[in-house]
């Protein structure tokens, strides 16, 4: 991709009243490029940047992102407003923590709409742009846990690993068009991501899982002490995209990520080097 470097680029972001989004949001106002942002409260979004910021170059858009129709509009919106689109931002999301058999059939449907079909909702309104004007980047906000996975993770873990094989594949498909694309995999960040405002909880549990109500808890507790800077990982997502947009796919953010990662490619090859003897059993005789 080639960051324009003539005028303000232009980037559409989800999930932005509050975390990683609303950070990313303040520090591109001040870059001085414009900022299209969906957000569930538009007059929250614009109180949490605070009086320090010029919102003169924010488009704040309230947006059903599980509504393609909505989605399709507000890329419009934006496109009208500011005359392109340079970069995409898949930010939106939401913890749930809980054991398998503990969510409901409308706790699985809203985690995979917000996490999988409203991204694909806005994928599919902006790679036209992008596509035609041979360039742009397109930055999916994952998580380690779209890597590895924890108990009592399970369904923020579905919807984050179907968002790296959907984002692997799109890296194939539009390389050839001047669009980049990067998958950020956070840590823990120190945001609201682990208070009862944002981290979503079954609404009916069974004794069965004594040790996950307790994991519950200590996370719960862990807010203010988070390793990762919101500030810091704006900076290395926007500085990422700026400099060209180069580098791996995946961008792992916090040294807890890192660490996350690193065992889950230890285990994953101690696995295969256990079954590389038994896997060819199943082919056809030559």
């Amino acid at each position: 991709m080639s960051f324009p470097a003539d005028r303000p680029a232009t980037w559409f972001v989800t999930g932005t009243s509050r975390g990683l989004g609303l950070e990313l949001v303040r520090q591109l106002l001040r870059r001085g490029d414009h900022v299209a942002a969906t957000t569930r409260s538009r007059e929250r979004l614009v109180s949490a940047l605070g009086d320090g910021v010029d919102t003169a170059r924010l488009l704040p858009l309230r947006v059903d992102l599980r509504d393609e129709e909505e989605v399709r509009q507000a890329v419009q919106r934006t496109t009208e407003r500011f005359g392109g689109l340079d970069v995409v931002v898949n930010n939106a999301g939401y913890g749930f923590l809980a054991a398998v058999e503990e969510t409901t059939a409308r706790d699985v449907r809203d985690m995979l709409d917000v996490q999988v079909v409203g991204v694909w909702n806005v994928l599919r309104a902006t790679l036209p742009i992008q596509r035609r004007q041979r360039g742009g980047h397109v930055v999916n906000v994952s998580s380690v846990l779209g890597l590895t996975a924890m108990p009592g993770w399970g369904l923020y873990c579905a919807g984050k690993f179907a968002l790296e094989g959907l984002t692997e594949a799109l890296a194939g498909e539009v390389g050839g068009f001047g669009v980049g694309v990067t998958l950020v995999e956070p840590g823990y960040f120190r945001t609201d991501f682990l208070t009862r405002d944002s981290l979503a909880l079954p609404t009916e549990t069974t004794d069965a899982y004594p040790a996950l109500r307790e994991m519950t808890e200590n996370h719960l507790k862990l807010q203010g002490t988070q390793l990762g800077d919101p500030v810091k990982g704006a900076e290395a997502i926007i500085g990422r995209v700026v400099g060209g947009g180069g580098g791996p796919l995946r961008q792992l953010l916090g040294s807890d990520a890192h660490a996350y990662a690193t065992a889950k490619v230890e285990a994953l090859r101690e696995n295969l080097d256990a079954t590389a003897e038994t896997a060819g059993a199943t082919d056809f005789a030559a």
